[in-house]
């Protein structure tokens, strides 16, 4: 994965952003699907204050979102191929609407915890379709497009956190109705603006084909070792705002840190790194320092000023693993990419989907277990992925070109936790 060194020309610019209205409305929506990761963060602890819930009850508040968008992901390709993009997208939309509005309307954690599950199968929907309906769409080539669907998706990622900091400041209820209220404006958007995209009339895809992917060793070694270091990433997500234990807007900022820091590391740092270093030695090494970084946290728990340091440090090295542990997935096995996509989705998703609820509940008996266990879990990771150097030892052969599918399709799928 490589980007290009050299700033685009006047002229470059503005073809870039003279583009059909479609394309600006499913990268608006892009925006706010990927504001939806780091959303909840800041009101975690509210929640609980309010609705009197311990920190493993608000974080099934990640496990069911992560459960549902995993299994879902094995349907969304067959979905596609059959009722074609835009009904795809507007699903996935009208889905998200519904569900972030009722999360917002409950009382009870039980409740929002299975209105999340539903918003997780609508933003499946949503994120395995819009790439290919903006390459679709857009004009003055491929990657342009792509340099926009990267900039809607970082953008999203990183001003979540923040923006759910500043509603959930007026109430814990504020980030829910906010989304709600930002989907239904880009339904709207795409049912005025974006052409029919109908079926293909041919080569619908297979229920089953993600799960025989699978039998691949490439393919299922690198899922394993997503499964093993998303216990650890979402011991950051999940657990860290109760340690930190201070106010929305101070949790939102901190997290948005994050968030810049795995958006720029994603697109800049991954690529440099790959180039020189190559892309397995890499990934070995940004799970270790993760996994050290979240040892740190274990042995400064008590520590804010560390804790905070430690959260935005994350952001670097997740950034560069999910790029490029998801560009292997692409290549690791002899299937199409959405088919080992949707393999490699499910079992990290399904599979690490106990992990927010089990650091909540270690945290409730030893505050700095969840982090140890997480560090654990991330070396297993490197180890695992160390077993499957012989059968990933072609995956530097594949350079993707600069801003191409391959690219932008490793940054959705790796930062899509």
């Amino acid at each position: 994965m490589t980007t290009t060194a050299t700033a685009p020309t006047t002229t470059e610019s503005s073809s870039l952003l003279h583009q059909p209205k479609a394309v600006w409305a499913v990268a608006f929506a892009s925006v706010i699907a990927f504001m939806g990761i780091g959303l909840v963060d800041p009101i975690l602890k509210p929640i609980g204050e309010e609705l009197h819930a311990t920190p493993s009850q608000v974080s099934l508040l990640f496990t069911s979102y992560m459960l549902v968008t995993g299994v879902a992901m094995l349907v969304t390709g067959a979905i596609s191929s059959r009722i074609g993009p835009k009904r795809t997208l507007l699903t996935g939309l009208a889905i998200i609407v519904v569900f972030a509005a009722l999360a917002g309307t409950s009382d009870t954690v039980g409740g929002i915890i299975g209105f999340r599950a539903g918003w997780g199968l609508g933003n499946a929907l949503f994120i395995a379709t819009a790439l290919a309906t903006i390459v679709g769409a857009a004009s003055g080539g491929v990657a342009k497009a792509i340099i926009l669907y990267e900039a809607a998706l970082g953008i999203g990622i990183a001003t979540g956190p923040l923006v759910g900091g500043v509603l959930g400041n007026i109430s814990w209820r504020g980030p829910f109705f906010g989304v709600a209220v930002l989907m239904a404006v880009a339904f709207i958007l795409i049912v005025v603006m974006l052409p029919a995209t109908p079926a293909p009339k041919s080569g619908h895809t297979s229920l089953a084909a993600p799960f025989l992917a699978l039998r691949h060793r490439g393919l299922l070694t690198v899922a394993i070792t997503a499964l093993l270091y998303n216990y650890g990433f979402f011991t950051l997500l999940a657990y860290t705002p109760f340690p930190l234990d201070m106010g929305t807007y101070a949790i939102g900022f901190i997290f948005f840190g994050w968030g810049v820091a795995l958006a720029v590391s994603s697109v800049f740092l991954a690529p440099r790194l790959q180039r020189r270093f190559g892309t397995l030695p890499m990934m070995m090494l940004a799970l270790a320092l993760f996994a050290a970084d979240l040892a740190v946290m274990a042995m400064f728990t008590e520590n804010k000023t560390v804790l905070i340091t430690c959260v935005v440090l994350a952001g670097l090295f997740l950034g560069v693993n999910n790029t490029l542990i998801t560009e292997t997935v692409m290549i690791s096995a002899p299937v199409e990419r959405s088919t080992a996509s949707a393999a490699y989705s499910f079992v990290r998703f399904a599979g690490g989907a106990a992990a927010p609820w089990l650091a909540g509940k270690l945290g409730e008996h030893h505050a700095n277990l969840p982090f140890w266990v997480g560090a654990v879990c991330t070396l297993a990771a490197v180890a695992v992925l160390a077993t499957g150097r012989r059968v990933l030892a072609h995956i530097d052969d594949h350079d993707p070109a600069p801003h191409s599918i391959e690219e932008a399709t490793a940054l959705t799928v790796g930062d899509a936790d």
